[in-house]
This record gives structure tokens, sequence and C-alpha cells, in this order.
């Protein structure tokens, strides 16, 4: 039968039979001798030492009245790891029952950081745990802050769920570290390191003060020697608070700048991240949403680069120099937040001006394809001679774009025939002149522009536009079609009818809003001539049916 020991352990008490009891206390004997030779933060290694087997132990116990026995103590010492491997240790240590493998797998737990802290640690600790740098966390939540609007909720939430890394097992635990001996040393030596690196720069500086206070002193004493009175002092030191005050005020100022950098970079950040999947065709996505939000700056058509390496470049144009923002904000807000290293900074200015000289030059080139006019011109006859009635109508093909209303506009739409995409406009002219023979005649003059008066004419020629004769009847296609790298290039369809004396031009109701300046003799109105037969006289139109008509009493009105 073994006597049972009760004993205090990193702030838990257990029960423990005398076998175990005497194991473990040679344990941490060996272990605090192995550490005599260099007696800074001992007592905290021990201290954690036994923190950490006091968890492991409550991991084991599951009944307060259970016992540790001589096993517990076995598989604690595998986990912690012997101390034969300090020097002074073999001799006093060296039982071969104790031998033990490392162990190297311990997994991570989610804590929050105190180390390196915006404000509760949350993002640092989520980024110990996936092993990636802390700003990418940050960037990640204020991206849901501004973006879905939980961001703070979620950061919140998680400050009170994560507990904080207070001992040195936790705070290895956190970073995926082994939990034993020589991590448990090696992280409290850092620590103590840090702190008298501190303590060294904070004596210097005190010791910095301390002579300017002297300095200062000094100075004064010898101001008062030299005869000077109370009240320069006064003044002087009047002066010294002013100045204290304009520091503090300027602080704040430069807090809160810091604060609008943040605010307004992730705000842009964001906004570049939402319109890259907006802005048109995300090609290596074979994603299709042109139109849907925004469109491609003009630039983007016919240029020599694919559209989505002109959209990267433009994120990137805009993107780096915020994100540098960002950051600055950032590093004003928090010292934690460290400056991109030399290398990196190369790397995006790098990146930054190969974007700039990209969009640049595809730039120029679009200016230059916009650079001249050209036209094409189709004089076709038309079969109607003195006394004929010429019935003037426009039809548009709803199975390729429906309007409900068709009416001219330079407003021009994406459309897809036969797996090709188009584009569809309703900028067509409708004019009628007095023909200068004897013969009807109709001109379709297209326009376009392009880098030459060559390329310029190629491409208006290429316009698609048609138009049918169905006895008196001329139907005129309401649109024209042209190549999609042609969306800006100010293309216009523009047509004459050239009419001799004598023949009659109805207007239908669907011409109504293409009718562009016609002459006639009682200066009606483009809109009002629609509905009512023009007869062509020696000079121009005249209309025969207008003489009870509102419309022209409207006209003489006005």
């Amino acid at each position: 039968m073994n006597k049972t020991i009760n004993i205090n352990l990193g702030g838990f008490f257990f029960h423990i039979d005398e076998v175990a009891y005497q194991k473990l206390k040679r344990y941490l004997e060996s272990i605090s001798r192995s550490l005599s030779d260099d007696p800074q933060g001992k007592n905290e290694i021990i201290a954690d030492i036994e923190a950490r087997i006091s968890e492991l132990l409550s991991e084991k116990i599951t009944d307060a009245r259970q016992v540790v026995n001589e096993s517990d103590i076995d598989d604690i010492i595998k986990i912690m790891g012997q101390p034969e491997d300090y020097a002074e240790a073999e001799e006093n240590y060296n039982d071969a029952s104790y031998s033990y493998k490392r162990n190297n797998a311990s997994g991570k737990k989610l804590f929050r950081d105190p180390d390196d802290k915006f404000l509760g640690g949350v993002a640092s600790g989520i980024a110990h745990y996936f092993d990636v740098d802390p700003i990418w966390i940050r960037l990640g939540l204020l991206a849901l802050f501004f973006g879905a609007g939980f961001g703070v909720i979620l950061y919140i939430i998680l400050w009170v769920l994560l507990p904080e890394a207070k001992t040195t097992a936790e705070k290895l635990q956190m970073e995926g570290e082994p939990v034993n001996i020589d991590n448990i040393e090696k992280k409290i030596r850092e620590e103590f390191h840090s702190v008298s690196e501190n303590v060294k720069d904070f004596a210097n500086n005190a010791s910095d003060r301390i002579k300017e206070g002297a300095n200062e002193i000094s100075q004064k004493v010898n101001n008062s020697l030299k005869g000077k009175g109370r009240k320069n002092n006064g003044l002087q030191d009047f002066f010294e608070t002013i100045g204290k005050i304009i520091l503090v005020f300027f602080k704040v100022i430069g807090k809160f700048i810091g604060a609008l950098l943040v605010f307004v970079a992730a705000a842009v950040i964001l906004s570049l991240i939402i319109g890259g999947f907006s802005v048109g065709s995300l090609e290596w996505l074979n994603v299709n949403i042109d139109g849907a939000f925004v469109q491609y700056p003009p630039f983007f058509y016919d240029a020599i680069l694919p559209k989505w390496l002109l959209t990267l470049t433009g994120f990137l144009l805009i993107g780096i120099p915020f994100l540098t923002l960002l950051v600055l904000g950032l590093r004003i807000l928090s010292s934690n937040v460290k400056k991109f290293s030399k290398a990196t900074s190369l790397i995006l200015l790098g990146i930054w001006v190969a974007s700039l000289l990209t969009l640049v030059f595809t730039g120029l080139d679009f200016g230059t394809s916009h650079a001249n006019y050209g036209q094409n011109i189709e004089q076709l006859p038309l079969n109607h001679v003195k006394n004929d009635t010429i019935h003037l109508k426009m039809t548009n093909d709803d199975a390729l774009y429906y309007q409900h209303n068709l009416r001219r506009t330079s407003r021009k739409h994406e459309v897809e025939i036969d797996g090709k995409t188009k584009v569809y406009s309703n900028y067509v002219k409708v004019d009628v002149k007095k023909s200068p023979s004897n013969k009807a005649y109709i001109i379709i003059q297209k326009e376009s522009r392009g880098k030459t008066r060559s390329s310029a004419n190629k491409n208006a020629e290429k316009i698609e536009y048609n138009y049918e004769i169905k006895g008196k009847d001329i139907v005129l296609n309401a649109y024209y079609l042209s190549d999609f790298k042609n969306l800006w290039k100010d293309e216009e369809i523009n047509i004459t009818f050239y009419i001799p004396e004598g023949i009659t031009v109805y207007f239908d109701n669907s011409i109504r809003n293409f009718l562009h300046d016609v002459k006639n003799d009682k200066d009606i109105y483009d809109k009002d001539m629609v509905n009512h037969h023009f007869l062509m006289t020696k000079k121009t139109l005249s209309c025969t049916d207008c003489i009870d008509n509102d419309v022209l009493n409207n006209q003489k009105s006005i």
C-alpha cells in the first residue's frame, strides 16, 4: 500500500501516491539544476513547466478523488521531454526507464495574441493558427466590415470567445510548437531578451532626458545669473506649455489621419475587388456579365492585349497605391504593424510601373484608332416616277434586340449572332431632299473611324445595314450592326432620299423618331410630319393634307 500525498501543482490540487510524487519531484529538481548556469527567468520557466504538467494531469484525472500514479507521471515525462538534454543534469538523471521520444506533433490551438495585437489580438491569433501574416487577416476582417457589414460583430464574438495566450505554454500552443522543456525555456528567454532590450532602450531614453533636463536647469540658472527676470521665465514656460498642447493636438490629428487612410484605402480596395468581378467579362473564369453593372473603359476595345489583362493592370495600378496607404494608416495607428520590406516594395513598384506603361500605351493606341474619319457611300436607284407615292417606314428585329419605343439614340448594345458578338445601335438618320435630276434614288452613308483613312473607310464598309422595297413601301431597318471592337468608333448611318418633282412621300408613324432636319415649305417639325403626305415641288416638300390639321396651326402659333 502506497502513501497518498496532496500537492498543489500550478494552482490545482492533486492526490498523488508517494512513488509518483518522488519521481515528479526528482524530475522537477533535475530541470531546475539544468537551468542553474543561467538563472534569468528560472522561476518563471519552472512555473510554466508546472502549469503545463498540471494541465496534462487535469486531462488525465477525470475524478477529483482519483490518485495520480507512476504511469501517469511517465506519460507526462514522455510529452514534456527529459532534462537529460542538459549537460549538467545527465549524471543525476540518467535512469534508462525515462527514455522518451519528443512530441513534435503538437496541434495548434486558437488563442488571442497579446504580444501582437491591434485591438484584442484576434487577427494575429488567427494568423498564427493558419500560419499567415496578420496583415492579411486584418484586411479580410476589414473587407467583411465594409462589404458584408458583419466584420465588427464577428470580431467582437471572437474577442469574447477566444482566450488570450497568457502563459508560455499557451503561446507555444498558439504557435503550434510542442509544449516541452526546450521550447518553454527558449520562449521565456526570448521574452526576457525582448524585455531587457526594452528596458535598455528606456534607460537610454531616460538618461538622455535626464541630461536634457540637467542642461535645461543649467541654462535656466545661467539665465538667472545673467539677470533675467521671472517674467521671461514665466513667458518661456507659457510657450513650452502651448508647444506641448500643440504636439498633443498633432498626435490626435495623426491618429485621425491614420484611421481615415485605413477607411478610404480599405473601401477603395474592396470596391476594386467587387469591380473586378463586375466590370465586364472575366475570361479566365468564363464568366460574362458585361453591362450588368458597368462597361469596360473605351480604350479596352480594339486593343492588342486581352481585356482580362487590361482589367488586371487597371486593378494593380489603383490597388497598389491604396494598399500602401492602408499599411501606412495601420502603422500610424499601431506600431506593431510592420512596413513592407525593401524587396517587397521594389516588386510592388515594378508591377505598378509595368501596369502604368501598359495602360498608357493602350490608351495611346486607342487614340490613334480614332484619329481619322472614314465613310462608305452606296447609291441605289428607286423605280418611282411622277405621281407615285412612297411610303417610308422603319422596322426593328425584336428577336435580335427588343425595344418598346423605337427611337434614334447613340447608345449601343451588345448582341450575339451565330455565336459572334456584335454592336447593335439605332443611330440612324433619315432625310428627304429634292433630286437634282428626274430620277429617284437613295444614298446610304456609313460613317466610322480608324487609325488611317483607309482603315476608317474599311470599318465603315463593314457596317451591316439593310432595307426592303415592297411596291410603294420602303421599309428601313431601325438599327445597324457592327463589329464589337468598334463599339467606340462613333459610327452612324445617314439615309437620304432624293425625290424628283411630282412624287409624294408619306411618313409612317414608325419613322417619327428617325427623321432628321427634313425641309418643308411650312417648317413643320420632323416629328409632326408623320401620318401626312408631302408632295415634292420645284423647291421642297409641301404637305397636301395639313390644311385643317392642328399640327399646322400649332406651327403657326409658335
